[in-house]
């Protein structure tokens, strides 16, 4: 087949769009550049040069900011970009729908209710990640109950999910309404999503949910090809599309709830990045591996911009995440217009 190569390893055999893997490749080599700058720009400033050094142990004067202080939160907003991409990946192909993403089916506003619970209740810090968690994970399962009434059907799930995050983001704004002011401002800059003070820990975590879930996302890529088929097409190749696409959808929200509960609210990174790769890749559906890659290049930008833009007074990646994916959302609404017209 044009632009395709059979990938074979044992009794296996896997087919690769050339055109995913130059893409890919291209946006390793540009998340690389951005990290590299992520870690120079500052004050102070760190010359490329000294920042290639201080990553190969070489040892320079600036190892404590490059390896200490900034290392840690451009890992973090790259791994945490690329779980958003993974499970904004996972919703949309389930959905059927651009528009789909979990800070747009109620699996954000869940955790987001439940870390505001616990910040405005005097909860130790230590809950709040876990509590985020469970709150995610809580309203997924809500929006997967009333999605799967009927095979779960695309227009259903969706529409499911902006029900629960309609009445979940309402809960939300009446518990900070009757929290101490003090309570309520920490909610709200948790809400709208900051990697500022957080590293290595929430990393890890986000990193450890991926690994033990690899095998999964490796099913998942093959599994996405046949998630446009209709259920009678499906069923006639022997799929079972009800189940395949509750697993999928399932993976989607468990790793949008880790990455949330860790970052919090980062809204738009998981709505943009797959169909951002889609488009480069030229493919009917969004690449996994492509949109993993562009969202952990969108985060690093965000946080990088929101700390340099209006320095030294730093914007939360949230903010900037948000600046890009609102025009971008409005442009899907009225693209989408324009076809039905």
């Amino acid at each position: 087949m044009p632009g395709r190569s059979l990938l074979r390893v044992g009794p296996l055999s896997v087919q690769i769009r050339r055109r995913s893997v130059l893409v890919a490749a291209v946006l390793l080599v540009l998340l690389a550049v951005a990290g590299v700058l992520s870690l120079s720009l500052g004050t102070p400033y760190v010359a490329a040069g000294d920042v290639l050094r201080a990553l190969s142990g070489a040892g320079t004067p600036y190892d404590l900011v490059v390896l200490d202080l900034r290392l840690p939160r451009v890992v973090l907003a790259a791994v945490a970009g690329a779980a958003f991409g993974v499970a904004g990946t996972l919703i949309q192909s389930v959905a059927r729908n651009p528009l789909a993403s979990p800070d747009v089916i109620g699996v954000t506003q869940g955790a987001g209710l439940a870390a505001t619970v616990a910040l405005t209740s005097g909860a130790a810090a230590v809950v709040v990640g876990p509590a985020a968690l469970a709150g995610g994970l809580v309203a997924a399962a809500l929006v997967l109950a009333l999605g799967a009434r009927h095979g779960l059907a695309a227009q259903r799930f969706v529409l499911a999910g902006v029900a629960v995050a309609f009445a979940l983001k309402a809960l939300t704004e009446i518990v900070m309404l009757t929290a101490e002011a003090i309570d309520g401002q920490r909610a709200q800059i948790w809400l709208i999503g900051t990697l500022a003070g957080k590293g290595w820990t929430e990393a890890a975590w986000i990193g450890a949910t991926l690994l033990v879930l690899l095998p999964v996302l490796a099913w998942a890529g093959w599994a996405l090809n046949s998630s446009a088929l209709d259920d009678d097409t499906a069923r006639g190749i022997g799929l079972r599309p009800v189940s395949r696409r509750i697993a999928l959808a399932g993976t989607g929200v468990l790793v949008a709830a880790m990455v949330t509960a860790q970052v919090g609210a980062v809204d738009f990174v998981a709505l943009v990045a797959p169909q951002v790769a889609r488009r480069l890749v030229r493919a009917e559906r969004p690449p996994l591996v492509c949109a993993a890659l562009m969202g952990a290049l969108l985060l690093v930008l965000a946080d990088l911009a929101g700390r340099r833009l209006f320095a030294p007074t730093q914007l939360p990646a949230g903010v900037l995440t948000a600046a890009i994916g609102g025009p971008y959302l409005m442009y899907l609404l009225l693209r989408g217009r324009k076809r039905s017209s």
